[in-house]
């Protein structure tokens, strides 16, 4: 059993098994870490960017190409909860390292596909990779770094993922253009085996701690600063992606603006997650309950912006660069509240931080389709503001009242 010492984050009392932490940080394996969720996340976005051309050589519709995206995103949900249950009696090391070979291995097997069924068989195979890495990523965080520098190690981490977004689609359609979409996942197997090799040169041996099962998630479940923590990313990512989804449906229609200037735009919100990553982590270090509050409030308010003047085009770039960068800050702050809340069962409140997520992406989408095609686009952008305020005004109430 490992020594419990209590300590403090912002009022919230949390727990921190002394027994895992190191007293030095592991840079390096935290930068492998990085490098598994940019490839992955690279490789779960690329058939957006390809599929024009991928349907073609497949002979299938765009539609049904695009159910490629759908596929990893749902086993990537189903995979988050489970992995640490699946695993749990093996040196995390190695379930790491096991990961990275599977984005090898379906990075590959998507590249030589023959068939809608091969590249779905591909496509099931990231999204064990995806949900499992993603999952555990924080859990093996606690165990590299000092508990004071999580925040800074997580935001690393998910620096992987910001540039992976920014980048995936511009680079996965050159690709493709130049060299064909088969070479696109070729590289993600690059990345993959750079990835790997990092991770054999960094990753210490990681036994498991504790034995995960589904009374662990369970339990984990009825932490009430867990519930907080789930609420948070089921009201912030469902709001984030009712609006994301239709960023270019309003620009086309709200400040009128080109294909090339809605790309600048675009541009402009990468760019922001990327550094809102990294504030994020910033503010996470200096308070924890501030960096999950204003971010779904930076949004919300973002939101107002685009319904109230979003016919300017220079608000509207300005609201939508703020909004990404806000969102950048959210898997940081997230996290690391997630695992801080749990520290000893952290494996399964990621599991559950992960898996939930995707399920509120799906939800946010969908519902803001059907607000789109039934009310026009504004409507998406009323929820988003109003889910959002939500998720901040949760965190603050709800947070202060269980810290109690």
């Amino acid at each position: 059993m490992n020594d419990i010492a209590a300590a403090t984050l912002d009022g919230i009392p949390l727990q921190q098994s002394r027994s895992a932490e190191r007293a030095e940080p592991m840079w390096g394996a935290v930068v492998s870490l990085s490098l598994g969720v940019f490839g992955l996340v690279t490789a779960e976005f690329l058939p957006a960017s390809l599929l024009t051309p991928l349907a073609q050589d497949l002979g299938i519709s765009e539609g049904t190409a695009g159910q490629a995206v759908t596929a990893t995103a749902i086993v990537g949900a189903i995979a988050a909860p489970t992995m640490a249950i699946a695993t749990k009696r093996i040196d995390r090391r190695h379930v790491m390292i096991g990961l990275s070979v599977l984005l090898i291995v379906s990075s590959l097997l998507a590249a030589t596909a023959w068939s809608m069924p091969s590249l779905l068989f591909a496509r099931v195979l990231l999204g064990i990779a995806l949900g499992g890495f993603w999952s555990m990523s924080a859990a093996i965080a606690m165990r590299l770094v000092p508990s004071d520098v999580l925040p800074r190690a997580m935001s690393i981490i998910l620096t992987g993922v910001s540039v992976a977004t920014v980048c995936a689609a511009p680079v996965g359609a050159y690709v493709g253009d130049v060299w064909g979409w088969r070479s696109a996942f070729v590289i993600a197997a690059g990345v993959g085996v750079v990835t790997l090799i990092v991770q054999f040169a960094t990753l210490p041996k990681l036994p498991p701690i504790g034995i995960a099962s589904f009374g662990a998630l369970l339990d984990v479940s009825k932490n009430p600063m867990i519930r907080v923590g789930l609420l948070l990313v089921v009201l912030t990512a469902s709001g984030h992606f009712a609006g994301f989804t239709y960023f270019r449906a309003f620009l086309e229609q709200v400040p009128a603006l080109g294909i090339e200037t809605i790309s600048l735009v675009l541009l402009a919100f990468g760019i922001g997650g990327f550094f809102g990553n990294l504030g994020g982590g910033f503010l996470a270090e200096r308070s924890l309950k501030s960096a999950v509050t204003l971010a779904p409030l930076l949004i919300s308010i973002a939101a107002l912006a685009l319904l109230l003047a979003g016919v300017s085009p220079t608000i509207s770039t300005i609201a939508i660069a703020a909004w990404g960068f806000a969102f950048g800050a959210v898997p940081v702050g997230v996290q690391t509240w997630m695992v801080r809340a749990a520290p000893d069962q952290a494996e399964s409140a990621g599991g559950l931080m992960v898996a939930t997520f995707q399920v509120a992406i799906a939800l946010g989408a969908v519902f803001g389709g059907l607000l789109v095609d039934n009310t026009g686009v504004n409507s998406a952008f009323i929820y988003s503001a109003a889910a959002t305020l939500l998720a901040a005004l949760a965190v603050a109430c709800f947070g202060r009242k269980h810290a109690r």
